[in-house]
């Protein structure tokens, strides 16, 4: 018979953009297959893990299963990552750091599921509404001020709607309403900090300096919040179409042909997320067959999340999938047994 087994010890690493929510997903799965958890949160963020396990204390968790280390990735995360009785380790946050974990964890081959960065793209097929489309790109781009690993950076256009969509959307970007997030109107508010703000900038005018227009933004507002920026036709090399921006821009590229989009969309070291804007699920079926990435949404926007859904990456984007059954097989191991009984030798 075949059993599963809890690894051990799982060290949860949450990122800062959804504090709450990606914690509560990354260390209810391991729990539930009876392992221990240690959380160890973004610096950025790193009271709301207090909160949540005093609350889950509260509930009635025993005390040690769920346990909460707070610090910077040097002096915490890092030496747990390396400790012994540390057994997996599941991770959301930049392939910078993914690295440097998983380069950690095969030294002792721990269990890692680690959930990275992306540049995700948005196909708009010309059979699409441009300004129904433009709609649905801007929560895409946009939601969170951009700060989400699925959101829709990479936009391409099939001709000849490409100047009609980026106008459409540069329009809804510029009406976004900056304010409290408490305010249900609501679209995006400020970056996490100066350096997220600096990153984007600095992509933004290599963009630029490639010969791209910007049609809208492109500035801080104020303080840490970056307008929400809508670049067209970006030079399809350097930092702004290369790496993860993490910020609230939108490339948006007219291209001649469905094929062509396919190909452009899987001309990235990432393959986290996509989406297909198409009225014909012939081509929209196969375009999420052909695009190399963990996930493809059909008339929908790249930023999708399902917490019992397969959510990950290929390439830079990650290794294993989080959520659901798949965080529980994750960390737990298999284990064959057989029973033999009796006397007789089994045959060669």
């Amino acid at each position: 018979m075949v059993v599963r087994e809890p690894v051990g010890v799982v060290l949860a690493i949450s990122p800062f953009n959804a504090p709450l929510v990606l914690l509560a997903k990354m260390i209810v799965f391991p729990l539930g297959a009876g392992n221990a958890v240690i959380a160890k949160p973004s610096e950025e963020t790193p009271l709301i893990a207090v909160e949540l396990a005093k609350v889950m204390k509260e509930a009635g968790l025993p005390d040690g299963v769920l346990n909460v280390v707070t610090g910077f990735g040097a002096e915490c995360g890092s030496p747990l990552a390396r400790h012994p009785k540390v057994n997996g380790i599941a991770l959301t946050g930049s392939t910078a750091t993914g690295m440097k974990i998983g380069e950690i964890a095969i030294q002792s081959m721990k269990r890692m599921q680690l959930e990275l960065g992306g540049k995700n793209p948005l196909l708009v097929l010309n059979d699409f509404d441009v300004n129904k489309a433009a709609e649905i790109a801007a929560v895409g781009a946009f939601t969170h001020g951009g700060q989400i690993c699925m959101s829709s950076a990479r936009i391409m256009v099939e001709a000849p709607n490409g100047r009609a969509f980026a106008e459409a959307l540069a329009k809804k970007a510029a009406s976004l309403h900056l304010g409290d997030l408490r305010d249900e109107k609501t679209a995006y508010g400020p970056l996490i900090n100066q350096r997220a703000v600096d990153k984007v900038l600095r992509h933004v005018q290599a963009a630029k300096n490639g010969g791209a227009e910007i049609l809208t933004g492109g500035a801080v507002h104020n303080g840490l919040v970056f307008q929400p920026t809508v670049i067209y036709n970006p030079p399809m090399s350097g930092p702004c179409w290369d790496e993860e921006t993490f910020g609230p821009v939108a490339m948006v590229m007219e291209v001649p042909s469905f094929e062509e989009m396919i190909a452009i969309a899987n001309e990235s070291d990432y393959g986290l997320s996509a989406g297909v804007l198409t009225n014909d699920l012939v081509r929209g079926m196969t375009a999420a067959r052909r695009i190399r990435c963990g996930s493809v949404h059909v008339g929908a926007h790249s930023f999708q999340s399902d917490p019992m859904a397969p959510i990950g990456g290929y390439g830079m984007s990650g290794i294993g999938r989080s959520g659901g059954k798949y965080s529980v097989e994750h960390f737990t191991e298999l284990k064959w047994i057989s029973l033999e009984l009796g006397e007789t030798p089994r045959p060669f």
